[in-house]
């Protein structure tokens, strides 16, 4: 039997829900999607600077998850930039934090429980 898949703490969607290049041919290029997941630990990794461990404990998730979600989003942002690829943030398995965790830091937070429950 699977395993059910645990909601991932996020604090915030992306401002922007994807990146594309620069040049005019859209209608030609691949479209890789990354999930809100995965989007957010890129941001606690790379971003502020956190250890995975520490991104775990903000996600709620534990440190292999957060591993393997972070070499995923990895490699979707090397393909992207690499292949002249869209990148469309998008769905996973996340719940928008509430500020009521110890572990979070409030900075990014929404205050908002919604739960969005699209699969990869």
């Amino acid at each position: 039997m699977v395993r059910p898949t645990k909601w991932r703490k996020v604090c915030q969607k992306p401002i922007n829900m994807g990146f594309r290049p620069l040049d005019d041919d859209l209608d030609s290029k691949e479209i890789l999607k990354m999930t809100i997941d995965e989007y957010e630990t890129v941001r606690l990794i790379d971003y502020e600077g956190l250890k995975q461990e520490d991104c775990a404990k903000r996600m709620n998730i534990g440190r292999t998850t957060v591993q393997g979600i972070y070499n995923d989003a990895r490699k979707k942002i090397g393909e992207a930039l690499v292949d002249n690829k869209v990148l469309i943030i998008e769905g996973g398995s996340y719940e928008l934090c509430d500020g009521e965790s110890a572990f979070c830091d409030h900075k990014y937070c929404v205050m908002d429980r919604t739960i969005n429950s699209s699969k990869k």
